[in-house]
């Protein structure tokens, strides 16, 4: 089994993706590598960002990694939250970022967003990104419990239930996160032996 590191400590996304990767490859969090950096995101785009994180761990722990930067963006806010999704309001708690969309959202008939993410895969020095979206509309009011983030106010696009109210199972085939790793899994079979 191959081991890769994931640079987040965020077990939502550990599980979301070690889920989504099989037992090709073991995930390693930052905490088990012995990185306990606040990583630097200075970028303003999901790949500068993502990229940053994944040149971090490599150049200081010589390890294959990969870092991921999403975000939700809403059309009629002008693409925002975007790279600012996780401190929105202004910290890293979800329900206040959550609340401040919902609250730039009333009146407006206009609610196409889409969840956006891309991935920095850091593989024997060399990098490659994969890219995943999906479309859909933000809700009026909160739906389902599941989930992290945005996702009980997140519809996906040809479905009548948020990624809150899905299983895990679900969101992972459908989600933004789910299709960039996929895409990363592929590459990774393509290029990786047993």
């Amino acid at each position: 089994m191959q081991t890769l590191v994931f640079s987040t400590n965020n077990k939502h996304k550990l599980e979301e993706v070690q889920a989504l990767v099989g037992d090709k490859f073991q995930l390693m969090t930052l905490e088990e590598i012995g990185c306990f950096d606040d990583i630097p995101e200075t970028g303003i785009t999901f790949e500068a960002n993502a990229s940053q994180k994944s040149h971090y761990i490599y150049e200081r722990f010589q390890l294959n990694c990969f870092s991921d930067d999403s975000g939700l963006e809403v059309d009629v806010l002008n693409k925002e939250p975007g790279v600012f999704s996780a401190h929105y309001s202004g910290s890293r708690d979800s329900e206040e970022n959550l609340q401040l969309v919902l609250k730039k959202m009333e009146g407006k008939e206009e609610r196409s967003a889409r969840f956006r993410c891309v991935i920095s895969l850091i593989l024997n020095g060399q990098e490659h990104f994969f890219e995943g979206s999906v479309e859909g509309e933000i809700t009026q009011i909160k739906g389902g419990s599941a989930g992290f983030g945005y996702d009980p106010i997140f519809k996906p696009a040809g479905y009548d239930r948020t990624f809150s109210e899905m299983s895990s199972e679900e969101k992972n085939n459908i989600s933004h996160r789910g299709i960039a790793i996929q895409k990363m899994v592929e590459f990774l079979n393509s290029v990786t032996k047993d």
